[in-house]
């Protein structure tokens, strides 16, 4: 489990009391030194937690004044409901590639779901790599079994049983990354022409996965108020052979949301009722902001019905091309699958990646970077909300790196895309992460680049330029 940190002592007692309605709107708090001397903390430890329940929103800063209770506000989330049909694929793929993956300046990309290169732990992970080559040597050259290296297969299964449920580490494939591990899981449960069900808005890159191995589309709806809409995936199923599920329950891309307890479990009532295969993306799980991970839907699974895979790209460097599927019943299937799309992973990302699970080290940087993303979505969140139109609508992360936007419609798109492009302001627009027009007012903003002034000073013109161009 996961080691609290030294402020939670405090912070959630003030937290506590402010959701109890103990403490008051512009009631002022203890002081730093109040706090320091009464439960026996650092200035520095103190002055975390404060900075924590200033991100969460609960407090704010008086400068010579001290924190003070802020106004919690109930979020104005706007619920649209939309009907997705199934439509064939008629997308240009190097176009929607570019808009999910060019990277001018640091400051200017907001494009991009992986760390930016001074988030990620390069010290850390060079310094880890160079250790694995001294004691493995010659043996990185070999071949590695074919579903992974054991110890490997282990430790990641001891880690997801950690958060809920029991894996076997025998049914787990170590794999090239997320996209191959979904690709296999695919191949496992669908064959060409079959109807695959996906979140939508979708990422991009799952839309092509499935698109190259030839499956038909159903999206089913994510809501801002409700999340996923389990209902239309029950009507879906009832209407049509679904095959499978590919969804992202915990700060789904790119909406950033989470699914309840209650939603995820009515999703596997679904898949029993339905005999359909759910294939759960769980990468972003690790990156939450709240106190605890978030359990996977493969948590509340008693019957075999989900497949679940992750990466470890989007924790550590995007270079690092290792993820994992865990397969269950459906391993033989999937081992198949897998060497069909090559011999093994590199071993010397399977060693790098088993030593730094194995020490405390990837834990350290998990906390950090989390705290680090939360507070560049606070910040990111305040630009956006203070500089776009009031009928814009921006939702707030739950974890994640994401940001999902919503533009009025009496805006011109094209000019406002036109300017950000000219400022090299890179958002992704809304109608890549669909086959249908539904999101033409939408984009997303990634926040996992450092958040400079500059960031911060693009974002606020951007936001001005769309209320000029308010029809």
């Amino acid at each position: 489990m996961m080691k609290p940190y030294k402020y939670e002592v405090f912070t959630k007692v003030i937290e506590e009391q402010i959701r109890n309605g103990i403490l008051q709107k512009n009631e002022r708090l203890p002081s730093v030194r109040e706090i320091k001397k009464k439960y026996r903390l650092s200035t520095s430890s103190v002055q975390n937690g404060f900075e924590y329940l200033m991100i969460k929103g609960l407090i704010r800063s008086n400068p010579r004044s001290g924190y003070f209770v802020a106004e919690i506000q109930e979020e104005n989330i706007p619920e649209v409901k939309t009907t997705l049909p199934a439509v064939v694929r008629d997308e240009v793929f190097m176009k929607n590639m570019m808009l999910t993956s060019k990277r001018t300046s640091e400051f200017s990309s907001f494009n991009t779901a992986v760390p930016g290169d001074l988030l990620i732990p390069q010290k850390l992970i060079l310094r880890t790599m160079q250790e694995v080559i001294r004691e493995k040597g010659a043996a990185l050259l070999r071949y590695y079994p074919s579903n992974g290296l054991e110890a490997l297969r282990k430790h990641i299964a001891k880690q997801m049983g950690a958060y809920g449920g029991t894996i076997n580490p025998g049914e787990i494939i170590i794999t090239d990354g997320a996209l191959q591990a979904l690709t296999i899981a695919l191949k496992s449960v669908t064959k060409a022409g079959d109807v695959v069900a996906v979140d939508s808005p979708c990422v991009f890159s799952v839309l092509e996965v499935i698109a190259h191995l030839d499956l038909k589309v159903m999206e089913i709806p994510i809501h801002y108020r409700s999340g996923f809409d389990t209902e239309y995936l029950r009507k879906v199923c009832e209407e049509n052979d679904i095959r499978a599920l590919v969804t992202t329950p915990n700060f789904h891309n790119p909406t950033g949301m989470m699914m309840s307890d209650e939603m995820k479990k009515e999703i596997i009532r679904i898949a029993e009722s339905h005999q359909l295969c759910v294939i759960e993306n769980d990468m972003y799980s690790d990156l939450y902001f709240g106190e605890q991970r978030p359990r996977s839907i493969k948590s509340f699974d008693k019957n075999g019905v989900v497949m679940t895979y992750s990466s470890f790209s989007k924790t550590l460097a995007p270079g690092i091309r290792l993820g994992w599927l865990y397969a269950g019943h459906l391993y033989a299937k999937s081992e198949r699958a897998r060497f069909a799309l090559g011999r093994s992973v590199s071993p010397i990302y399977q060693e790098l990646v088993l030593k730094l699970l194995q020490g405390s080290s990837y834990e350290r940087h998990l906390r950090s970077f989390r705290k680090k993303l939360s507070q560049q979505a606070a910040q990111v969140l305040d630009a956006l909300r203070n500089s776009f139109p009031e009928d814009s609508y921006f939702h707030r992360p739950q974890g994640g790196y994401s940001i999902w936007g919503q533009l009025p419609a009496n805006i011109d798109r094209e000019r406002f895309y036109q300017y950000c492009e000219k400022l090299q302001i890179l958002f992704t627009p809304g109608d890549t992460f669909s086959f249908t027009d539904k999101y033409h007012y939408h984009f997303r903003i990634v926040f996992a680049e450092r958040i400079t002034f500059e960031s911060i000073i693009l974002l606020e013109s951007a936001g001005r330029k769309a209320k000029e161009l308010l029809l």
